[in-house]
This record gives structure tokens, sequence and C-alpha cells, in this order.
């Protein structure tokens, strides 16, 4: 059976993408299911290229339970034929995502939170300029919502 490929997307793929792809291979690795999936997250512009996460978002998932590491990247039109999903966290990242599609891509895109329990399809807020409580807000959301996805891609493509 095939990889699913799951991308996360937000901004600069410092903050909540890279977490949102440290909890998501934590709840696959947890189910047994590593060897289903391959999973990246990058961002919509290239401030961050080539950086670590930023540590505090680091260090709230540490506190929770999740450990992670990751370099940036910037999304790219090739993204949206090398992934099934592709997850953008708000809105200004899925216009962002779409305007560099190629005609005809195969991946699915939609937005983080349309997985989200609470707040169906809201956006996943930049906790970038905030404090500790921001950080872990954001880790609340992404865990509900990357819970939820993994169930769903479970069911469709019937991992076991």
């Amino acid at each position: 059976m095939a990889k699913v490929k799951v991308l996360f997307v937000c901004l600069g793929n410092i903050c909540r993408s890279p977490l949102a792809e440290g909890i998501f291979r934590q709840q696959v690795a947890e189910r047994g299911l590593s060897n289903s999936f391959e999973i990246d997250s990058c961002g919509t512009a290239a401030y961050h290229i080539g950086n670590h996460p930023d540590q505090r978002s680091v260090a709230n998932a540490a506190k929770n339970g999740v450990h992670y590491d990751h370099f940036a990247r910037q999304l790219s039109a090739s993204d949206f034929d090398d992934f099934d999903y592709i997850l953008p966290m708000d809105d200004s990242n899925m216009r962002n995502s779409i305007s560099i599609a190629p005609v005809g891509f195969k991946a699915e895109v939609m937005k983080m939170r349309y997985f989200d329990s609470s707040e169906k399809n809201s956006d996943v807020p930049d906790p970038y300029y905030g404090g500790e409580d921001g950080f872990q807000n954001v880790f609340e959301i992404l865990d509900r919502s990357v819970s939820s996805f993994l169930d769903y891609l479970i069911e469709k493509h019937r991992i076991n």
C-alpha cells in the first residue's frame, strides 16, 4: 500500500505547521501506523527557510509530551503533486497556497480546522506575537484537529 502523504502549511513554518507535523507524527506512531504515512510541513513565505521551529512552540509541545524538530522550508508548486493532502492553518495561507498550485494538481487542500470538532473551519491562530497561553491554545487546537484528521484518513484509506 502506498503511503498517504500529508503536508501542513502555515506562514513561516516555525510555529503552527511544524507543530501540527510533530503532533501528527506522534499520533501516527502511537497508533503503530508510521509506515503508512509520509509527513512534512512548510510555509508560504520564505522568512525562515532553513531555521528550526520557534523555541516557544518546541517548549510548549515538550510540556505537552510532543517532541519534534524540523527545518523550515517554503511551499512549492511541486508539493501539490507530491502530497495527497495539504492543510493550511488559516484562510490567508489557504489563498497563498492555492495561488501557486499548478493546473490539475492532485492534492486535496483543506484548512486544518476543517477537522476541529470545536470550531470547524476556523483559523488556527498564529501564536508568534503572543505569550505562552497562545502557544498552549494552538497546541490544543492542533491536537484535536490532527486527531480527527487522522481518524478521517484511517477510515478513508482503510489503514490498519
